[in-house]
């Protein structure tokens, strides 16, 4: 899995965040996508790598700014009463 960080500038509220979630989501074939309108961030996760190029189109076409785009791997976390 992948979790991929877009830098995104112009969301205001939580009715932003919800427009930019629903373009990813219409877009992409994601796990998770989770916003944040005072961070200016957006993260997803993912199965796969997304693409760049397409990340760019689907931001820009919502009308907010992506700024910056980072990925890594992702592990989901469980839940364990021992740590481990």
């Amino acid at each position: 899995m992948v979790k991929t960080t877009l830098n995104i500038d112009g969301m205001m509220c939580s009715m932003c965040e919800a427009h930019v979630n629903d373009a990813i989501r219409r877009d992409f074939e994601v796990e998770k996508v989770t916003s944040s309108h005072s961070k200016k961030l957006t993260e997803i996760i993912s199965q796969e790598p997304l693409d760049e190029e397409k990340l760019r189109k689907t931001v820009d076409a919502t009308g907010y700014k992506l700024e910056g785009i980072s990925s890594e791997p992702y592990e989901k976390k469980r839940f364990s009463l021992f740590g481990k």
